[in-house]
């Protein structure tokens, strides 16, 4: 009798560990989340009727009756604006599939919803830093002849 109850603490013990891992490990939510939910695992962008997954790091959209599973926004939507959208947090879903309420989801937030202010973790990028990738000012862009960079007129000296 001794060894059983033994062993079911300890598999309690077990349990009670792969739950707290479990709230735990949702991941890193992207900058452009919404700042104060570090521990929700969905968001619901309403402008783009598309979900975003913060522990797997994908966009959940429906693809002509399919839901599809992306690292990138759908190509309709990758000029969208991830900063300025409203993004619904969703804190009463647990599990792989939160388009399992897409109907209710869609009627309570439509299109242009806009629920209490948010504040994105972090700050948006700078368009040019955004379009070149890996070149900050777009002058210093490898196609540039070398002088024209404001950096060059900045600091460029006379020698007179």
């Amino acid at each position: 009798m001794k060894k059983i109850v033994i062993a079911l603490m300890l598999l309690m013990s077990v349990f009670a560990h792969a739950q707290v891992s479990i709230n735990v490990n949702i991941g890193t939510p992207p900058s452009w989340g919404p700042e104060g939910y570090d521990d929700s695992r969905y968001y619901y962008l309403p402008d783009i009727d598309t979900y975003y997954d913060v522990s797997q790091k994908q966009f959940i959209y429906d693809n002509n009756g399919r839901w599809v599973r992306q690292t990138r926004l759908p190509s309709a939507y990758r000029q969208y604006d991830l900063y300025g959208g409203y993004k619904v947090v969703l804190n009463d879903y647990r599990g792989d599939a939160p388009y399992t309420y897409h109907k209710k989801h869609r009627a309570e937030y439509p299109k242009g919803y806009h629920g209490k202010p948010q504040k994105n973790r972090g700050n948006k990028p700078d368009k040019a830093y955004k379009q070149n990738n890996k070149y900050k000012n777009k002058n210093d862009h490898p196609g540039k002849s070398k002088g024209n960079s404001k950096k060059d007129q900045d600091h460029g000296h006379d020698h007179h």
